[in-house]
């Protein structure tokens, strides 16, 4: 660790500067619990001296009952010491994992989409959940290593060498191949933990995909390859963690090797100085018990390097979440975005996922107050226009200006503020109906929410469940039909009445009898409102003030449904097929 190769006491410094400094007095009462219990150990191996000498050799009665309350006092102080140690850095670890997994998750969930885009799942949790874990881990290592073993080490070897300075030259020699035998266990575990932080992903990303998706593994039979899977992960960590549990045991060993040729060149010596030198037989046995009860704590410092090692790993990952730092954030200079009238233009927007061209010098208008359609193929960049609205994504070249204001330019938050987005791939949240509606405004009163609920045509079936607006939509909605769950999220959009409303088709999910319901609730939500609608039924656009042709990510088409139907185009072949369809579905 001296030449630190791979960072890791640069990790751990970080590690002690971000983290123990707040909580630097009560870590300092924990070093004056660990120096008393230091204290109390070498108190107990002392006093044996007594023991011997008074006691058993000049058979004093008088010392037999000082020694004995000696002893019940140092063990006294030595329990008690034990248990705030214990309490105080049991209490600072707890408080150090929530303090970071709420910094983890902050910093999570302010990453951009393209972060999630190529980061899985179980990558992300294993980093949040053994991060934090790890980072408490490392930190009591550290500080039981420095507080109590360093201490009991450094008061026994001053009863050992005050005893017999000698002996204790023999004793120690045991110390540099103990080094140099953990020092190569060191690099062997650290591989095997890395390993195992990557086979731990593979199990959370397995289990994710086998919950978000138990309707397409039992429709389609996948349970034994999930299951292949999953046993694969598991037994990938089974095997890397028999690994570390191998190399770190072979500490033990080694130790105690060496630890028993020390303990019986000292016993020879020792003992052939009390037989035959006339030697303190008291100092030799408070000396021995020195070195025996020195051994635990210096069996835990050798192997202090292999531990920390098998932890560092969690605590790297986990920084190199907290130092990724987001693409898209606002600027020193970014200002609130004002919107006065709503106007929505692409300006010769250029952008790419990858190497995948999605918009090609893009420039349209959604003129303020108005509907604008998006219509073309799938692929053609509709809902990566979306997305640029929303800042999710900044285009490689061009701009996207909301009246005028480059969204570059403006704080996100503010911009996120004056946008309504309902989607198609409807989201609910764990939680009750109320808070999914209220959502957008968590202040919103009753009497809005009911309004909002009763304007998307919700409220009759919310108070048809038990619980009413209590009732809990499950995990992503799960308890709701596709429907419901897209009349809650219209709700939650015409509670948030933001000037600027995105549409991807909002009313795909609903029956006839609700659409035309909902549809007359939107019409009265887009009024006076910028709303832009990707539509892939073009009979729900049909009235739209501006449809939008899109085609590989350009603009070729632009008018109303009776001006770009009458103009034998991309738009007309659309609605010609999708009416054929119709016609069919419906004479079958």
């Amino acid at each position: 660790m001296l030449n630190d190769p791979d960072g890791s006491v640069q990790l751990i410094k970080r590690l002690i500067r971000e983290n123990a400094r707040e909580y630097a007095s009560r870590y300092v009462l924990a070093f004056i619990f660990m120096g008393l219990v230091a204290a109390s150990t070498a108190a107990s191996v002392w006093i044996l001296r007594d023991v011997i000498n008074e006691v058993f050799i000049n058979r004093d009665k008088q010392m037999i009952y000082v020694i004995a309350l000696s002893v019940m006092a140092i063990f006294l102080v030595k329990g008690g010491a034990a248990y705030g140690q214990m309490l105080v850095l049991g209490r600072i670890g707890n408080a150090i994992v929530a303090k970071l997994q709420k910094k983890l998750f902050k910093h999570m969930s302010e990453q951009d989409i393209s972060y999630f885009d190529k980061t899985g799942f179980g990558d992300i949790a294993v980093r949040i959940s053994r991060g934090a874990t790890d980072t408490r881990s490392v930190i009591d290592t550290v500080v039981i290593a420095l507080g109590r073993d360093v201490l009991t080490v450094i008061a026994l070897v001053t009863v050992m060498i005050i005893q017999d300075p000698l002996l204790s030259g023999f004793a120690l020699l045991v110390m540099p191949p103990a080094v140099l035998g953990v020092g190569v266990l060191i690099r062997r575990v650290r591989k095997y933990a890395k390993m195992q932080f990557v086979s731990s992903t593979q199990i959370m990303s397995a289990l994710q995909e086998t919950i978000r998706g138990i309707r397409v593994v039992k429709a389609f039979g996948v349970e034994p390859t999930m299951q292949g899977r999953m046993n694969n992960a598991v037994s990938d960590v089974e095997r890397q963690s028999n690994k570390i549990v191998s190399l770190t045991a072979r500490t033990s060993p080694l130790m105690d090797t060496l630890a028993g040729f020390a303990i019986a060149l000292v016993i020879l010596y020792g003992g052939y100085s009390v037989v035959e030198r006339q030697q303190d037989p008291g100092a030799f046995f408070s000396f021995i018990a020195a070195l025996l009860m020195a051994y635990d704590p210096a069996r835990r410092l050798a192997r202090l390097q292999v531990n920390l090692n098998n932890s560092l790993v969690g605590v790297r990952l986990m920084y190199e979440l907290i130092d990724d730092v987001p693409v898209l954030k606002d600027n020193p200079t970014s200002t609130d975005l004002v919107v006065s009238e709503g106007e929505v233009r692409f300006e010769d927007v250029h952008f790419a996922y990858g190497e995948s061209a999605a918009l090609n010098g893009l420039t349209l208008t959604a003129e303020a107050g108005r509907t604008t359609a998006l219509v073309g193929a799938s692929g053609a960049g509709k809902s990566t226009l979306f997305s640029l609205i929303e800042r999710f994504y900044a285009p490689q070249s061009g701009q996207v200006l909301v009246d005028g204001q480059d969204l570059a330019n403006v704080r996100i938050a503010s911009l996120r503020a004056n946008i309504a987005f309902v989607t198609q791939d409807t989201f609910l949240f764990d939680g009750s109906l109320r808070e999914n509606i209220a959502v957008g405004r968590p202040d919103a009163s009753e009497e809005d929410i009911i309004r909002a609920s009763r304007d998307a045509n919700a409220h009759e079936f919310i108070m048809s469940l038990p619980g009413g607006y209590e009732a809990s939509a499950g995990e992503g909605g799960g308890n709701l039909s596709g429907g419901q769950r897209q009349r809650i999220a219209i709700a939650r959009a015409m509670l948030r009445d933001a000037p600027i409303l995105l549409l991807d088709e909002a009313t795909s999910a609903l029956d006839a009898e609700s659409e035309a319901k909902v549809q007359t609730a939107l019409t009265r939500l887009m009024e006076g409102r910028t709303t832009l609608v990707i539509a892939h039924r073009l009979s729900t656009v049909r009235h739209a003030d501006q449809i939008h042709v899109l085609d590989k990510g350009k603009l070729v088409e632009s008018g109303t449904h009776a001006s770009l139907y009458a103009h034998d185009g991309i738009y007309r072949r659309l609605c010609d097929l999708q009416f054929q369809e119709q016609t069919k579905q419906d004479a079958g």
